[in-house]
């Protein structure tokens, strides 16, 4: 048990994304386990049964960052487990220092997000137009992207209209395991974005993550309801509302 305290305890200050179950009622009362998005557990909760039964709760609950009090029936005595969800604290990646992006990042502040703005052209991407970024990275955002890190609870936004920082940037991204990943873009856009990332091995699943075009539908035209149409839909996605190319999943 100390074992997994200290484990857990790590995981949740270097900013992991895991889960720790606790039998509140029930046989085994007490006992605790966790889990991790890869499959790796440690611990037990009593039986295989119960702990597979969990495994296969904690995986979706790891996909939504939610926990929950659940009550399960592994044999004949129900079983009343807690499933604990630690996520790592939200990054927003804003590509492009261009005028949408002045008004996001506000937004994303006012929701508790670290907000990062990368950006090539060191023309935009300049301190008084961010001063209110919790950083501003100058820079070629493909290469400043495996040096910030990508994690579960992170949100990638792509806004600059050029193939030439959006394409390297989305390779990355695509192959991560970043929660939201969203696009600039018209429909012949994104048809040449799309041949031109699969021509560097992006599958067609890997793309069904991306959300182009980007935002909710609410017929946004300044740089300010766009980035009203883009929050929107990161909190949708915050809050199991809506997946991959704007299908909601419930």
């Amino acid at each position: 048990m100390p074992e997994i305290f200290t484990t857990f305890s790590n995981a949740v200050k270097n900013g992991k994304l895991v889960a720790l179950a606790t039998i509140l009622a029930g046989p085994s009362v007490g006992n605790k386990m966790l889990f991790w998005p890869t499959g790796e557990t440690i611990g037990s909760l009593g039986s295989a049964q119960l702990d597979q039964l969990v495994q296969e709760q904690a995986t979706e609950l790891l996909k939504a960052q939610r926990s929950a009090r659940l009550t399960l029936k592994p044999g004949a005595e129900p079983v009343d487990v807690f499933i604990e969800i630690q996520a790592p604290p939200p990054k927003l990646l804003i590509i492009g220092a261009v005028h949408i992006a002045i008004p996001l990042v506000t937004f994303g502040k006012a929701l508790g997000f670290q907000t990062i703005v990368l950006d090539a052209r060191s023309a935009f991407a300049t301190p008084e137009r961010f001063a209110h970024a919790d950083q501003l990275r100058v820079g070629w955002p493909a290469d400043l992207l495996a040096e910030i890190g990508i994690d579960e609870n992170t949100f990638v936004v792509v806004l600059t209209h050029d193939e030439k920082i959006d394409n390297p940037t989305l390779d990355v991204a695509l192959r991560s395991s970043a929660r939201y990943i969203g696009a600039l873009g018209s429909q012949k856009t994104h048809a040449r974005r799309v041949a031109a990332l699969k021509e560097v091995g992006i599958t067609d699943e890997q793309l069904a993550r991306l959300h182009t075009p980007i935002g909710l539908e609410i017929g946004a035209r300044r740089p300010e309801e766009i980035a009203v149409a883009i929050i929107g839909e990161i909190v949708a996605v915050s809050n199991g509302l809506r997946e991959q190319n704007g299908k909601k999943s419930r």
